[in-house]
């Protein structure tokens, strides 16, 4: 059975950080493309990071880039979302996703395998 389960959101301050970890289970971890997404309330689903299966690549949103950092351990089939320096724009719910990793760069949010069930980020002071 497939699974991905987040944890480590939660409620952070301006400017604070929070580590996200996506867990995966039931597939090869290690042959798949792992990303992070989050839906704020009322927004559409943003791809915000995104790493290649054998971590040799990274992929940031503008909005995210020098203050997010993602990063997996294959041995530990698991993927980490390091978020620092946290805006209230950060608030959301984020997602990780995986998809099979055929060499040809990140795939659509809508091309993704597996997704997790979430977990909620909220920056607020």
């Amino acid at each position: 059975q497939v699974q991905l389960v987040e944890s480590g959101g939660g409620l952070a301050q301006p400017g604070g950080s929070l580590r996200l970890s996506c867990a995966a289970s039931g597939f090869t971890f290690s042959s798949y493309v792992m990303s992070w997404a989050r839906q704020a309330p009322g927004k559409g689903l943003e791809w915000v990071s995104g790493i290649y299966s054998d971590g040799s690549d990274t992929y940031y949103a503008d909005s995210v880039k020098g203050r997010f950092t993602i990063s997996r351990d294959n041995a530990k089939n698991t993927v980490y979302l390091q978020m620092n320096s946290l805006k209230p724009e950060d608030t959301a719910l984020y997602y990780c996703a995986a998809r099979w990793d055929y060499g040809l760069g990140y795939p659509a949010l809508n091309e993704y395998d597996y997704w997790g069930q979430g977990t909620q980020v909220t920056v607020s002071s």
